[in-house]
């Protein structure tokens, strides 16, 4: 492959943003020159003013792919990814048939991936009763990590694991140096919705649920040595709790999701934005911000959970909960983020830096010499309006229809290699579209 170096005046690196020259050889970074230098490459692309990030790696994504297809899929969820500037997922155990619980479902849903991803591709195993002796070979055939549930997962496939389950598990995932993905909500302290509105939901899944299920997993990591990571944060009674832990030098992480840092209570209109844990009210939504700030959460993933619209009808006591915004996620988060007086390089931190360190995905997160040439062209100032059709997930289905964002996806570029194109950047796309082949690899634990 030929050299290419990208300038911009706003490339966004480990230690800040300043203007830079990043060559490209063979798919990876290989020098980071002042801006004004020449003659480093036959090919030079200069963005100007146009910000060059890091790919986004999304460390919480539902392909659903093999088994429930119709919901989302491989290539459809993976060219939404790279049309908003993520390079990297890993994928989700579940709700994909069979779950990835064992290593026979791990072979069908990397038989289900192979060529069609868009963008690179991992995946997560899964903790379910029963499954404690597929964990090890699990982690050798090189899953990230396991996600277990405390409370009811939605699906019949994937069941919670009861406490003393969820004991081994841990232990079992601590013997081999593995990593642990609670959804942590307290079942006791869960109930039926008692109406089909957005309060009752709401009030069936309160903050109690979250921080007594947090304290739990801290308890565990202390017991048995195991790392833990807390998915998708809601409620922001958890931060005590898990500042707490990281003082003690307990090995506990966790992740917020751009809809609890954009989306109150308020906006909840109909069950687009029905999700679990629920968003909640516009002051949690701040607290959320300074756990952020603060470093107690580390990452914002997307916990892209995509159905058929069928089964987003009805109300909020019966509606799927879930939300999809991989395609939207960086200018959903910097639409927020830069009105709070936060930086692009806190939002490269969060989306890119965090995820790829948690799952341990090497060669990503940052713009370095040797990583992989994963790069977003980033307009940080122009602005677009969410217009549903222009999503490329398998089912246009959004609570942002209608908002208008600042930030437009450009170019996505992966090894060096552009995924998507530019096209209309006016009032009613995204920015991109991907084109040529997919391209990604899948990749396991032990890569690199």
């Amino acid at each position: 492959m030929d050299g290419l170096t990208i300038r911009s005046r706003r490339t966004v690196l480990p230690d800040g943003e300043r203007p830079a020259a990043v060559s490209i050889l063979d798919g990876r970074i290989t020098a980071i020159s002042p801006y004004e230098v020449r003659d480093l490459a036959e090919a030079v692309l200069d963005l100007g003013d146009v910000a060059l990030l890091p790919g986004l790696v999304d460390t919480h994504v539902h392909v659903n792919e093999p088994g429930r297809t119709e919901w989302e899929g491989f290539a459809a969820a993976t060219r939404a990814a790279a049309s908003g500037g993520v390079t990297t997922i890993v994928d989700m155990p579940l709700n994909s048939l069979p779950p990835t619980v064992d290593p026979d479902a791990l072979a069908a849903k990397r038989a289900a991936a192979e060529g069609a991803c868009a963008v690179d591709t991992g995946f997560w195993g899964g903790a379910i009763p029963g499954n404690l002796p597929s964990l090890r070979p699990l982690h050798e055939l090189g899953v990230f990590g396991f996600k277990c549930f405390m409370s009811h997962s939605g699906v019949p496939e994937f069941p919670p694991l009861p406490p003393d389950g969820m004991r081994d598990a841990f232990r079992e995932i601590a013997s081999f140096g593995g990593l642990v993905l609670v959804h942590a909500e307290d079942p006791a302290s869960l109930a039926s919705p008692s109406g089909g509105g957005y309060a009752e939901f709401l009030a069936s899944r309160p903050p109690s649920a979250e921080r007594l299920a947090a304290e739990r997993v801290v308890r565990l990591a202390e017991e048995t040595g195991a790392r833990a990571h807390i998915l998708h944060v809601s409620a922001a009674d958890c931060l005590d709790v898990l500042a707490k832990a990281q003082a003690d030098g307990l090995p506990v992480t966790a992740e917020t999701c751009p809809h609890y840092l954009t989306l109150t209570d308020g906006d909840a209109r109909d069950t687009a934005s029905k999700c679990c844990p629920p968003i909640r009210d516009a002051a949690n939504r701040e607290a959320l911000w300074q756990g952020l700030a603060s470093g107690v959460l580390s990452c914002v993933v997307t916990d892209h959970s995509p159905c058929t619209p069928e089964l987003k009808r009805g109300d909020f006591a019966t509606a799927w909960g879930g939300i999809s915004s991989l395609q939207l996620g960086l200018p959903v988060v910097w639409t927020a983020a830069r009105a709070r007086g936060h930086t692009l390089h806190s939002v490269v931190r969060w989306m890119s830096e965090a995820p790829a360190a948690l799952a341990g995905v090497s060669g990503k997160g940052g713009i370095a010499v040797g990583n992989d040439a994963d790069l977003v062209a980033f307009a940080p100032d122009e602005t677009f309006t969410v217009t549903p059709s222009a999503l490329h997930h398998r089912h246009p289905v959004t609570p942002y229809g209608g908002r208008t964002l600042a930030g437009v996806v450009q170019t996505t570029w992966l090894r060096g290699v552009p995924v998507t194109g530019s096209s209309t950047t006016g009032s009613s796309t995204t920015g991109s579209s991907t084109t040529g082949s997919p391209a990604g690899r899948l990749l396991t634990r032990q890569e690199r």
